[in-house]
């Protein structure tokens, strides 16, 4: 059966709704609706080269999706970014090969050198980058909560001494404070391709706007007034909820404060009616897992980060 590759159509519905269809078959741990992938085109950085693809069979059905970009926050130059989604009941029609291929020519045409994917740790997902020329390195897992069914953590009945709590649109007049976090936090996450968050415009309009950022859930602590922790919630607007920056300033940390925001958004999620709560860490990140395995976090996947060095011969199939 014959498969095309182009590019998404942000402007109808349609095809955007198929991208997320596809999404969430392949990775079932992740938030996505049609506004995020719709934003992820307009609301990409210039320097960023963000690309959606989309593999389309003849008959005009959307059974694979690819994002494709430059790293352009990474200190290190030139790494692009790849990840390829094949719906699971239209594998073997050669879509995720082709994808890769226009993903991998869109990123060299742009000046990158390397190209980074996260792959399922599954045999098949693996041999596939591998056949491709990527090599693995570091690995992180996704966690998923019922919150239909968890036993959270209560709450404390007092706060400590000049600790308070805010949701993150008591900042919507100036939500620098949680810029200031999250680029702290952001640097000292592990990760083999670095991020620089040094950029408060971009910050703005490629975060805090972001439509699955839920404003309301997201919950700050601050300590004697000045915010130092937070934690971010994304959420698709119906039941899936997704930590998606649990953070401390670097001289607050040990006092407990990203676990008291974490636990407070997830009550918060829960009485909103979201059913599901995911997260991710890095393997070797062991104190955000004690915390997740805390509230009770199953790991349900893991993926592994794979590289390959663009301008080399791709290896014969």
């Amino acid at each position: 059966m014959t498969v095309l590759i182009r590019d998404l159509r942000p402007g109808d519905l349609r095809d955007v709704e198929s991208v997320v269809r596809v999404r969430r078959a392949a990775l079932p741990f992740l938030i996505t609706s049609a506004g995020d992938v719709t934003f992820e085109l307009s609301g990409a950085h210039p320097a960023r080269h963000h690309r959606v693809l989309v593999a389309e069979t003849a008959d005009g059905e959307v059974v694979g999706t690819a994002q494709a970009g430059i790293a352009h926050d990474s200190p290190r130059p030139g790494q692009g970014y790849v990840n390829a989604y094949v719906d699971p009941a239209r594998r073997g029609l050669g879509a995720g090969r082709l994808l890769l291929g226009a993903a991998e020519e869109h990123l060299a045409a742009r000046g990158a050198v390397d190209a980074y994917a996260w792959v399922l740790d599954e045999p098949a997902h693996r041999a596939f980058a591998e056949r491709n020329g990527y090599r693995p390195g570091r690995s992180a897992h996704f966690l998923r909560l019922d919150l239909t069914a968890a036993a959270l953590p209560a709450l404390p009945q007092a706060l400590p001494e000049g600790v308070e709590l805010r949701p993150a649109t008591a900042f919507a007049a100036d939500p620098r404070p949680l810029f200031a976090i999250d680029a702290e936090a952001t640097a000292d996450e592990p990760s083999d391709v670095g991020a620089d968050l040094d950029d408060y415009q971009d910050w703005l309009t490629h975060t805090w706007r972001n439509p699955s950022l839920d404003k309301e859930l997201t919950t700050v602590a601050l300590v004697d007034g000045r915010a130092v922790a937070f934690s971010a919630a994304r959420t698709d607007g119906a039941t899936r909820y997704g930590s998606a920056m649990t953070g401390t300033l670097r001289a607050f940390r040990g006092r407990g404060l990203a676990k008291l925001a974490k636990n407070t958004s997830l009550h918060r999620a829960r009485a909103a009616g979201y059913r599901e709560a995911f997260t991710g860490n890095d393997s070797g990140n062991d104190p955000m897992l004690a915390i997740n395995r805390w509230f009770g976090y199953e790991i349900c996947a893991t993926e592994t980060h794979y590289t390959r060095e663009l301008g080399t011969q791709w290896p014969s199939s």
